[in-house]
């Protein structure tokens, strides 16, 4: 089985959700944001998981590989494959679906470790303490369905077999390690963040996210793209 990664080239790791894929069989392929003009065409997907990034959807200087990638997940959506937002990518869905993103105002900018919680009636796997980092945010599609939400932000939502998560599940030690490198340290201290402190924490809860994760892409896979 295909699945097509779309991610910026400096940070294409699916992580723990890539790892799981594979062991279900699935083969990655990755596109980078950058190179959108010479993607191929991607009639053979069988699925398409699209992951986080530093940009948002609305900055002018990125708006042709957003309006790509756009279109490229709304054209799996009314194909019918299946499609698995992260962040970045669950902003893109909404976009693309309908939705609208903007700027979180400061209190809700979610960075770190947060508790999410599944609506009423939603698998209980899409809530839990998931690993965040975002400065925007994204309205519900239309039809859709909220799945898990915070205070600040709602964080996952299912329009048949697309499914998207504000949170971050894929995420390991060395992944957060990269983002805390990349990040602006002044302002997050300013904010009384620690990014060093994330890195630690995600070691500590490697093993359980891992079996989190596990869950939340076999629920995925099982119950969203029927495979």
């Amino acid at each position: 089985m295909r699945a097509y990664v779309t991610a910026n080239r400096a940070d294409d790791d699916a992580g723990l959700v890539g790892e799981r894929l594979v062991a279900r069989g699935y083969r990655l392929t990755t596109l980078h944001r950058e190179d959108h003009g010479a993607w191929p065409d991607i009639a053979d997907a069988d699925l398409v998981l699209a992951l986080g990034s530093d940009w948002s959807v609305y900055w002018d200087h990125v708006a042709a590989p957003v309006e790509a990638e756009v279109a490229l997940l709304r054209k799996a959506h009314e194909r019918g494959v299946p499609v698995f937002g992260i962040c970045f990518g669950s902003q893109l869905l909404a976009t693309a679906l309908g939705g609208q993103v903007s700027r979180a105002p400061a209190p809700d900018v979610e960075i770190g470790w947060v508790d999410v919680v599944a609506r009423p009636g939603a698998p209980a796997v899409v809530g839990g303490r998931w690993f965040q980092w975002h400065y925007d945010r994204w309205t519900l599609p239309l039809g859709a369905e909220l799945l898990a939400s915070t205070p600040g932000a709602n964080q996952a939502f299912l329009l048949g077999r697309t499914f998207a998560t504000q949170y971050h599940p894929e995420v390991t030690p060395a992944v957060v390690g990269r983002w805390a490198g990349l990040a602006d340290h002044d302002e997050l201290r300013h904010a009384g963040i620690d990014p060093p402190a994330f890195v630690d924490e995600t070691a500590q809860r490697l093993d359980e996210v891992t079996v989190r994760t596990g869950a939340l892409v076999d629920w995925f896979c099982e119950a969203v793209a029927g495979r």
